[in-house]
């Protein structure tokens, strides 16, 4: 403690000068608009660059879940190119990428830029619009799942109907049977939805893996939803209601995959003259 007061002691005239320097300067910055005006700014640009470098250390810490999730990806994507066993269209844009070497669909990169998760009737925008090739009735993937529908689309950026929205409903399949229900959100938990209307006699089982079901224009057969957490006969006892945990964190949800399917004009024109039979 003796020695803490003899070094202040020992440097007053230097602590004195500080405290009358640092007097001096407010009162100059608070009599002065220019020198204020210029301190302002002064404060900004350090807190700026303070904001920066910390989003820059938390951008860093993120990238090993990033590259995580690349390289799954692109292990999934080179299984399904050796299988296959077919070349990437020329035709094709850079940021986009064949699904199953088909050439039926085209998948196309964005960005989430907004997220809602909490309200019953949820959105998220992308950063990729018409002038991208993104249409209304797109749907938008990740790596672990399905997120939702392309709902409304302008120049550069769109918006999706999120599978968390009490509004959406997707065709989904039992992956172990050809037993098919439709898949909505009850609004309730955010990490899981519920597939209804498969009939009683499929062999439903905790644990078993839930897919979408390929009977429409807007995800293709067997892309990945959740599993089956719990399930229990609707009032009618005919059919089942299926608690499906699902794959994605749909709280957490940074780049996707939005899926064109090239043949939609003709399967709905096909179907259409059908209907007016």
């Amino acid at each position: 403690m003796q020695n803490i007061i003899n070094f202040f002691l020992k440097n007053r005239f230097f602590f004195l000068f500080f405290v009358l320097l640092s007097f001096s300067l407010v009162l100059t910055i608070q009599s002065h608009n220019y020198h204020s005006s210029k301190f302002i700014n002064s404060a900004n640009w350090v807190s700026g660059g303070i904001y920066k470098a910390a989003s820059s250390v938390s951008d860093y810490f993120g990238l090993k879940t990033y590259n995580i999730q690349l390289l799954e990806e692109n292990r999934k994507l080179r299984t399904l190119l050796f299988s296959n066993q077919t070349s990437q269209s020329d035709t094709i844009p850079p940021d986009s990428l064949l699904l199953q070497g088909n050439s039926e669909y085209v998948v196309r990169t964005a960005s989430v830029i907004k997220n809602s998760y909490k309200s019953p009737k949820n959105y998220i925008t992308i950063d990729r619009g018409e002038q991208d090739g993104i249409t209304q009735d797109m749907g938008v993937i990740t790596s672990n799942g399905i997120v939702g529908i392309i709902d409304n689309t302008s120049a550069h950026y769109a918006t999706v109907q999120s599978v968390l929205n009490t509004l959406t409903r997707i065709n989904a399949q039992l992956k172990s049977t050809n037993h098919f229900g439709t898949l909505q959100w009850d609004g309730q938990s955010e990490k899981r939805l519920q597939l209804v209307d498969i009939s009683r006699i499929a062999p439903v089982k905790e644990g078993d893996t839930v897919v979408t079901g390929g009977m429409s224009t807007i995800f293709p057969k067997g892309v990945p939803i959740g599993v089956i957490e719990s399930y229990h006969l609707d009032i009618s006892e005919n059919y089942y209601i299926i608690n499906v945990a699902m794959f994605n964190d749909m709280t957490n949800l940074g780049h996707v995959y939005v899926i064109e399917n090239t043949n939609k004009e003709e399967i709905l024109e096909l179907e259409q003259s059908v209907n007016e039979q």
